[in-house]
């Protein structure tokens, strides 16, 4: 769970990374107030509020360099990048053969290692 403590909510992203030392809510430990990184696995019913709203308010998190939204029924993950004068920059990246760096963690992954173990039905012509 992320504290959104401009909001004062809470949200469950998919993955969370904090770089560094975790400043958690509270002695429970449950309730992340630094996450670096924030990731969603894209489903039909969630990824318009990904996108959206849970986005706006990820961007009030001051700790968030980078959010991924990652697809489930194709190869395709979206990257913001949090910019020094605040703004967010998009990267998309939709070749199994493409290399994800994340730049906010110092690491890269490959899309392939993303997905591995997945198999998408073909377009139709």
């Amino acid at each position: 769970r992320v504290a959104v403590a401009a909001l004062g909510i809470y949200t469950y992203p998919g993955v969370t990374v904090a770089r560094g030392e975790p400043h958690f809510e509270d002695a429970e430990q449950d309730t992340l107030l630094n996450p670096t990184l924030l990731a969603e696995i894209l489903s039909p019913s969630t990824k318009s509020y990904d996108r959206g709203l849970k986005f706006q308010r990820y961007h009030l998190i001051p700790s968030l360099k980078e959010y991924l939204l990652i697809a489930q029924d194709r190869p395709v993950v979206e990257q913001y990048l949090r910019q020094a004068d605040d703004r967010w920059v998009l990267a998309t990246f939709a070749n199994r053969d493409d290399l994800l760096t994340l730049d906010s963690l110092g690491c890269t992954l490959a899309l392939a290692d993303v997905y591995a173990g997945l198999a998408f039905d073909q377009p139709r012509r």
